[in-house]
């Protein structure tokens, strides 16, 4: 495998030395590039991740590019809040010099600063030219008519030099935070954060938001009146829905901290205590620092589990059998789609599991149209929930079908996506991004199968715009509601994700589970695409995605506009 890997190393590099109209025309080659792609999987190199020192290089150019913004919009924009409060938390002592050094120069746009200390250790008396109150608890803080925005922090937040003339300047409705980053021992800024829009289950499951929030007034008052002691697990109490805030995400670093497994891992206890409260189980992954969290089953409902195949008989056999044999969520019907298949031994396997009382074997004699069958099938679904799985899925979590039934039934859910597996263990999904590729591609691809990846967002279950259908739960209703698989437009390619995109917009969220985890041996049976014809498909089917979903191509909010879209790896933008 290392010299396959260096091999490959060394192809990568004389490649890049061809001039790019040579490259170009190389690319048109699908049985080329086809070649390419699987050798270059094959080799190791499965995600091409930058080392720190390439990291740091494109860090110091992001921070440039911000600087620019920054500068920019304190030139063009007008303040909106001219003072703001400033809520310090302290767990342990030391650490609030740092926090306060940071705020020292931004005291014009500075109320008053409060540092919560329940413990009461010593803090010095600051000179700082604001007020400055030490209190018990934030519900000490007395609220008036002419009350100013709240900004919380946690000691030892650096905040950076322009943050308060940034935050003054935006217009709040509810809740705002930031990005933000760590200082090495050099002074550097690195290990940059760049978090995704408001994404409630990321906040249950990994507590992404953790510290430099600003929020109204008004707000203050469910702080005060809650039991939460932390930033983190106050915006998780958000993620209920009976909450109806604003909450706004600024792709700006604007705060620096040290990551402390002690604070996260106090902060995700609070998180399940909160899970729990809406109506979950939870259990809190020390190991990984991550909550795993198992919605209820009510009425156990019928899911009706749709597998289209032509002939591949080894492969839907594997794919059946895993899901009878390891499945523990019984209450399932699997409806077998025989798209024109003509092999002899196929036939008579897909006969003989007829007469299984879990599965209905059903014809579409028409030609291959993976939407279009899916449409039909889902006409002759039982269940409330339907199930889009490829027959080349094998099961390798037994209560895979637990969780993601769980998170279907959520009123606020739409489509529930798996974590997929290739055969060698590499991640071959876990969330949909819109914009890689100039259309849509799948998160943390070729990662190992144990990474946490990006900010754990490999190991949390959390919202995404779109996951793929190779296994993919959806309601009944909404499927329907939505119109199904658009079978005019996309045949074969993205229409899972036009589909998602449908059902983002009717209201719901999407959601990647990732404790349900099955092997998924991509597109053995309908193959790559490597012909001329199936080109021009797909660039005609990657056209109508662009042009149908160009917004959130362009900004997709379930990932970073500081974030690369040339691999997908999560490394930052270049």
């Amino acid at each position: 495998m290392a010299i396959k890997r260096y091999l490959m190393m060394g192809a990568k590099l004389g490649i890049g030395c061809f001039p790019k109209p040579v490259r170009n025309f190389v690319k048109k080659s699908p049985a080329l590039t086809s070649l390419y792609s699987r050798s270059l999987q094959k080799s190791g190199l499965f995600y091409g991740f930058p080392s720190q020192r390439k990291l740091h290089a494109l860090y110091v150019n992001i921070i440039k590019s911000q600087d620019l913004k920054i500068t920019n919009i304190i030139r063009d924009s007008a303040i909106v809040n001219p003072k703001i409060d400033v809520v310090i938390f302290t767990t342990e002592k030391g650490g609030v010099e740092s926090t306060l050094a940071s705020l020292s120069t931004q005291v014009d746009y500075i109320n008053t600063v409060y540092l919560v200390n329940p413990k009461k250790h010593y803090i010095q008396s600051s000179d700082m030219a604001c007020d400055f109150v030490v209190i018990d608890g934030i519900s000490s803080i007395q609220r008036t008519e002419n009350s100013v925005p709240l900004l919380l922090l946690n000691q030892g937040d650096v905040l950076n030099p322009q943050a308060l003339a940034i935050l003054t300047r935006q217009a709040l409705e509810g809740v705002l935070y930031t990005d933000s980053d760590e200082i090495n021992d050099e002074g550097q800024r690195c290990n940059a954060r760049m978090l995704p829009a408001w994404n409630p289950d990321y906040q249950l499951s990994a507590g992404y938001i953790e510290t430099a929030i600003v929020i109204l007034p008004k707000i203050m008052d469910l702080f005060s009146a809650s039991n939460h002691v932390s930033i983190s697990s106050f915006v998780a109490c958000l993620c209920d829905n009976k909450f109806d805030i604003a909450i706004k995400h600024l792709p700006l670093s604007l705060v620096s901290y040290s990551d402390s497994s002690k604070r996260k891992l106090n902060d995700l206890k609070a998180l399940v205590g909160i899970i729990e409260s809406i109506g979950a189980s939870a259990k809190l992954d020390r190991n990984h620092l991550v909550n795993k969290a198992l919605w209820p089953i009510n009425k156990n409902p019928l899911v009706s589990l749709i597998i289209p195949t032509k002939n591949s008989k080894n492969l839907v056999q594997n794919c059946i059998e895993s899901i009878l044999s390891k499945t523990t969520y019984t209450n399932y019907e699997v409806l077998l789609i025989d798209n024109n298949s003509d092999e002899k031994e196929s036939l008579e396997y897909f006969a003989l599991l007829s007469s299984h009382p879990k599965v209905t074997v059903l014809k579409y004699p028409y030609p291959f149209n993976y939407s279009a069958i899916n449409n039909f099938a889902v006409k002759h679904a039982q269940g409330s929930v339907v199930g889009l799985v490829n027959n080349d899925i094998e099961v390798i979590s037994p209560d895979w079908l637990n969780f993601m039934v769980g998170h279907v039934l959520r009123e606020d859910i739409g489509c529930v996506g798996a974590k997929l597996l290739y055969p060698d263990n590499r991640i071959q999904h876990a969330g949909v991004v819109m914009g890689y590729g100039g259309g849509a591609g799948h998160a943390h691809k070729y990662f190992p199968r144990y990474h946490p990846g990006y900010l754990n967002r490999l190991i949390a279950s959390h919202n995404f715009s779109a996951v793929t259908a190779a296994c993919l739960l959806v309601k009944k209703s909404d499927y329907l509601a939505v119109g199904g698989l658009n079978e005019t437009d996309l045949t074969v390619a993205f229409n899972d994700v036009d589909f998602c995109l449908r059902v983002l917009e009717s209201g719901r969220r999407n959601i990647y589970c990732a404790e349900a985890e099955l092997y998924h041996h991509e597109s053995i049976s309908r193959g790559l695409e490597d012909t001329a014809q199936k080109r021009a498909r797909f660039e005609s089917e990657l056209i109508y995605l662009q042009e149908t979903w160009h917004a959130y191509i362009e900004h997709d909010p379930a990932y970073n506009p500081n974030l690369t879209l040339k691999r997908e790896n999560f490394s930052l933008k270049e």
